[in-house]
């Protein structure tokens, strides 16, 4: 384990499944290329075709494993279907619930089940489900964070919760060089899951706007700002642009519904405002109040 062997990759290395579409067929058949876990982010709606000719076209540029992340509070029974169907390596799944009979649906297909946890009480959930790795996330990542517990204190507990378990543990959270990763197998870890520092590489579908200020800024701040309606209970680690500075202040019963639309982003090919979802405020209102 360490550098080597995770899930029968050649390095502990997972690029995680940006989102909402960041990590696109090109960054994941790179990271593949290179030995490492690529993994490409489902649509957050059902979606099952696109998917599988995301998927497909993957295929096309590496002959190596990879995954796709699925987000279980949006819409996704169909897109797992897809998944399980193409017999992709690895089905990461995160903010929400997922059952042992899934776990043995997926390993019947083929297909590794690693969750992303960001407590021990999910991490406990994860090894009674039967999963094949468990991504233990701190509250240092960046986007929407699930936990509220450092990683260097939410590391070690869940490594020692596995103990003998044949379950590698993935470190995630302010992970950006060597020397965390160094710093994650010391605690415990057998392999580390970085985000933005793969949004900055040159085969992700950030816009270079962004991928700039991500190289060129080093200030950020943890933050309920973005997201108060479709992300509830969610806090965001943001850079700190002056956009973020002029807005950190707005007070806490106003949200996204009610401000001025000053852009749209393009995602997995559709225009997209931002809604709310339901499924999502009930999923995290339950993380936020067992907390």
């Amino acid at each position: 384990m360490g550098w080597r062997g995770m899930l029968g990759f050649e390095y502990g290395i997972v690029q995680a499944p940006l989102g909402p579409d960041i990590s696109g067929p090109e960054l994941v058949a790179a990271v593949a290329n290179a030995g490492g876990l690529g993994l490409l982010r489902a649509p957050d709606w059902e979606a099952p075709d696109y998917l599988r000719d995301l998927i497909r076209k993957t295929r096309s540029l590496t002959e190596r494993p990879f995954g796709v992340g699925v987000v279980l509070a949006f819409p996704h029974n169909e897109n797992i279907k897809t998944i399980l169907s193409e017999k992709v390596a690895v089905l990461q799944v995160s903010w929400g619930e997922y059952s042992e009979e899934l776990v043995l649906e997926a390993h019947s297909a083929g297909v590794k089940v690693v969750p992303q946890v960001g407590s021990f009480d999910e991490a406990r959930k994860a090894i009674n489900a039967g999963v094949d790795a468990i991504i233990v996330q701190g509250r240092e990542a960046g986007g929407h964070v699930i936990g509220q517990d450092g990683l260097i204190s939410l590391l070690p507990m869940v490594v020692d919760l596995i103990g003998d378990r044949d379950i590698p543990i993935i470190a995630a959270g302010g992970i950006v060089d060597a020397r965390g990763y160094v710093a994650a197998l010391s605690l415990g870890a057998q392999g580390i899951c970085l985000g933005t520092r793969f949004v900055a590489s040159e085969e992700s579908y950030a816009h270079p706007e962004y991928k700039r200020k991500l190289v060129e800024m080093d200030k950020t701040e943890y933050t309920d700002v973005f997201g108060r309606a479709r992300w509830p209970g969610a806090p965001h680690r943001v850079l700190q642009t002056p956009f973020f500075s002029n807005w950190k202040n707005i007070p806490a019963h106003e949200n996204e519904v009610n401000q001025p639309i000053i852009g749209r982003s393009t995602i997995h090919g559709i225009v997209r405002i931002g809604e709310k979802n339901p499924s999502l405020s009930r999923y995290c209102s339950e993380c936020y109040n067992n907390r």
